[in-house]
């Protein structure tokens, strides 16, 4: 077991410093060729730091293992928004940019419902898989186009991250194309050693692939997407670390889960109690980063420590489904905790919204 240890922490390192590699020798390679900074964060970035879902995803859909595909996928949306945003915004309340509340979140909501959808005949197949990359080709054009019409504030935002800071040289192209080489060589490796080590262990633990996936192999790929988040909420570039974690999210669900179901064999599986709770707890996530986003057009404290307090709710969840220790059924979690909860910490923020808004008005005048 230590041995197995070992080696899903050297792939998941591998992952991650192959995603690092992959996304500083492309970001260099298209500002050089002159591709604007947001559209290389909406783009290159956003597919960068997916790359490790997409190496493990592929890896595990090639070998018939699509519990972990979907686990991996469902897992990583989960973790995205509940924890990284969660933890962020605790830390410090982050401003949301008019886009993501007109046209990200939406389209985001739009793709968890329509994965709820196709998944309902318990099997995601090559049909499935090619709808879902042909929307996320449709989704990508759309995402370039959406960079010319961007608030000065967000562009600025970005061309601080990802602006060319030293000239296009026949040696700087060579260094960041070996970058990228040795980053998609690094994601293979990483990829199969973790797929093989997760594997292992759910068998030693006597879990399913798909709790593996949900959990320890969802979190460990999301890495990427954490870092990337909290420096930017660090620096205030907030619209980059919520931009990340909905778009990360999009990704997932078209890019990874669309070339997992095109890759697999026999498709992915659909098992009866993700259809009845982890595919519907996404879709809840998604939902109520609508009203979290249109408050007050940020992420507050108090928002931040619910979509936390989720996070750990539902993994403790899982992991007593995995052991057959919770007799509380998945309907039940959302109408006596998810849905009242989610109703009540909202109403306090708007109601204290709309009171310091009426305040500000009073003194203004």
């Amino acid at each position: 077991m230590t041995n197995t240890i070992l080696l899903f922490i050297a792939g998941l390192v591998t992952l991650i410093f192959g995603a690092d590699l992959l996304v500083r020798g492309s970001s260099r390679l298209a500002a050089a060729f002159g591709v604007s900074p947001l559209a290389i964060g909406l783009t290159i970035v956003a597919i960068g730091t997916a790359s490790p879902e997409i190496a493990v995803s592929l890896q595990a859909a090639a070998n018939g293992q699509g519990d972990l595909t979907l686990g991996n996928v469902l897992g990583s949306n989960i973790f995205n928004i509940l924890f990284i945003l969660g933890i962020t915004s605790v830390v410090a309340p982050i401003v949301i940019a008019g886009q993501l509340i007109r046209k990200d979140a939406p389209i985001l909501l739009g793709i968890s419902l329509l994965t709820l959808g196709l998944a309902f005949d318990r099997d995601l197949d090559i049909i499935d898989g090619a709808i879902l990359i042909l929307l996320l080709v449709i989704y990508m054009i759309f995402a370039l186009k959406q960079n010319h019409s961007e608030s000065g504030n967000v562009q600025k935002e970005y061309a601080e991250e990802y602006q060319q800071k030293e000239p296009r040289t026949i040696r700087s192209t060579i260094f960041n194309v070996v970058f990228i080489l040795i980053g998609l060589g690094l994601l293979v490796l990483g990829s199969n050693w973790l797929v093989n080590s997760a594997v292992q262990i759910a068998k030693t633990l006597g879990v399913s692939e798909l709790v593996i996936g949900l959990t320890i192999v969802a979190v460990g790929t999301s890495l990427p997407e954490v870092s990337t988040s909290v420096i930017a909420a660090l620096k205030g570039e907030s619209d980059i670390a919520v931009g990340n974690a909905v778009g990360s999210n999009i990704f997932n669900l078209l890019g990874v889960l669309g070339i997992g179901a095109l890759v697999s064999p026999e498709g992915i599986f659909v098992a009866e109690r993700v259809l009845q709770f982890d595919l519907p707890v996404m879709v809840f996530v998604a939902l109520v980063t609508l009203p979290i986003f249109y408050i007050d057009s940020r992420i507050s404290r108090i928002e931040g420590g619910l979509l936390l307090s989720y996070y750990i709710i539902y993994v403790i969840f899982v992991i007593l489904r995995a052991m057959n220790s919770s007799t509380l059924p998945a309907a039940t979690l959302f109408s006596l905790f998810f849905v009242p909860v989610t109703f009540i910490a909202l109403s306090v923020v708007a109601i204290r919204s709309a009171y310091a808004k009426r305040r500000l008005v009073k003194k203004q005048a």
